[in-house]
């Protein structure tokens, strides 16, 4: 079954493609293979190849080849890789930079997007969301998770805010109406998964 275009970004034909695309435009420094990239993102290999496939066509990456290995990278070169990666930025963006900088921060045992962006996300009808919602629960310091927002914020051009809850009020909180509102919502995993 086909998914068709994703709410967040209209003009491209899947949400797959937006992961694909943000995953590599947002971390023009680096080289992937695609069995990263794939697994970075959560889809199929297959689906990673055509993909890669068309931006390569495009001009939009540069491919090398190590041994059986394809080798993929932004190409920062193309006129394009600017405005491409600040409109992969405001739209797919959240999911490769929050879990890039969350993972530098100790003390996370799970961490989600939720709200109005995991809500488009998820293909949910609504406006473009003005703002990133993130559920941390753990013991990492306020201070690191309010510098991940100051510093998310800058790269995706919208403001995050970040709510930690510890483990313990999490995992005991199954009537609060927080943790029930936001776990009958869609929710986007960046750390860990299962929000029960």
């Amino acid at each position: 079954m086909k998914e068709g275009s994703p709410l967040l970004l209209p003009l491209l034909r899947s949400r797959a493609q937006g992961d694909i695309v943000a995953w590599i435009m947002l971390h023009p420094e680096r080289e992937f293979s695609l069995v990263e990239i794939a697994r970075a993102v959560g889809v199929s290999g297959p689906t990673v190849m055509r993909e890669v496939d068309r931006l390569a066509q495009a001009g939009l990456v540069r491919e090398v080849r190590r041994g059986n290995q394809r080798l993929v990278r932004a190409e920062t070169e193309s006129p394009v890789f600017g405005p491409l990666a600040a409109l992969m930025a405001v739209t797919f963006g959240p999911v490769p930079v929050l879990s890039e900088l969350l993972a530098d921060v100790s003390g996370i045992r799970q961490a989600w997007i939720y709200g109005s962006w995991a809500a488009r996300y998820a293909q949910q009808p609504g406006p473009v969301p003005d703002d990133i919602d993130v559920l941390v629960v753990g013991t990492a310091d306020p201070d690191a998770l309010d510098d991940v927002a100051d510093v998310a914020t800058g790269r995706l051009g919208r403001e995050v805010s970040i709510r930690r809850v510890r483990p313990q009020t999490w995992d005991a909180a199954d009537a609060d109406p927080f943790k029930v509102t936001v776990t009958s919502r869609p929710m986007v995993a960046l750390i860990g998964g299962d929000a029960s």
